[in-house]
């Protein structure tokens, strides 16, 4: 009677993960692939919608540009591209829980799932805080500042470029306090310790506000105020999930 190896069951296990791999990476792609078909019909209400900031606070009679010739196109599609992404991210971080899932303890599951929710709520509540606070005192503080000599036509591609990299910011920078928790959890910090770090975190936090954001005092506290606040925030959740025998 042949019985199978340890090599060949190794073998068959990583075989096994892999097409599960592949098969969550597919379902993935088919989910941003659907709501990109969705909102392709919208790409210029997208547009208009994410150009609001800056076209409500132009002077009268100026507008965007497209200093390439299929400027206009490309960034309208590009937006929608990244929209898909942006409202898919839920299934496709289910589909990556689906796959990590079955080899998680359950006390591991039943920090996970909160942990996931959490950093997904972050991500968009940094994105809407962009959006709505940040942009518009961005842009109204510049445009003020701009002599009356000069023409505000921001060129479309430039400026969607632009607004991707503030959301992507905001919406990383918001997820300060998960990673303080992941930190607290793997046992590389204490809540003691990130109490003691106060005053070098607040220093950190207005550094990386100046490199990541535009060179204007007004985006630079908009961000690291948030983020002093989140870090406050991560101190407070790690005491609540770290475990008892570290105490």
């Amino acid at each position: 009677m042949n019985r199978a190896t340890p090599d060949s069951e190794a073998e068959s296990s990583l075989l096994s993960h892999l097409i599960e791999l592949r098969s969550r990476l597919m379902r993935g792609l088919a989910g941003v692939f659907v709501v990109l078909l969705a909102l392709l019909p919208f790409t210029s209400r997208l547009y208009n919608w994410i150009a609001e900031p800056l076209i409500g606070r132009l002077p009268a009679g100026q507008t965007m540009i497209a200093t390439d010739p299929a400027g206009g196109f490309i960034a309208p599609v590009k937006l929608a591209l990244f929209a898909a992404i942006f409202v898919a991210a839920p299934w496709l971080l289910y589909q990556a829980w689906a796959f990590v899932a079955p080899g998680l303890y359950q006390r591991e599951k039943k920090l996970a799932l909160p942990m996931l929710a959490s950093a997904v709520t972050l991500f968009y509540s940094g994105c809407a805080f962009a959006y709505f606070v940040v942009l518009p005192s961005l842009f109204k503080f510049v445009i003020n500042f701009t002599p009356d000599v000069i023409a505000v036509t921001p060129d479309a591609s430039a400026y969607l470029d632009f607004v991707l990299v503030i959301f992507l910011a905001f919406g990383a920078s918001f997820e300060l306090p998960v990673a303080l928790v992941i930190l607290v959890l793997l046992g590389w910090v204490t809540p003691a310790q990130l109490k003691e770090a106060r005053g070098y975190a607040l220093v950190g936090i207005f550094v990386l506000a100046a490199i990541i954001t535009p060179p204007d005092v007004v985006s630079q506290l908009l961000l690291a105020i948030p983020m002093y606040l989140l870090y406050e925030a991560g101190i407070i959740a790690s005491k609540w999930v770290r475990p008892r025998e570290a105490e």
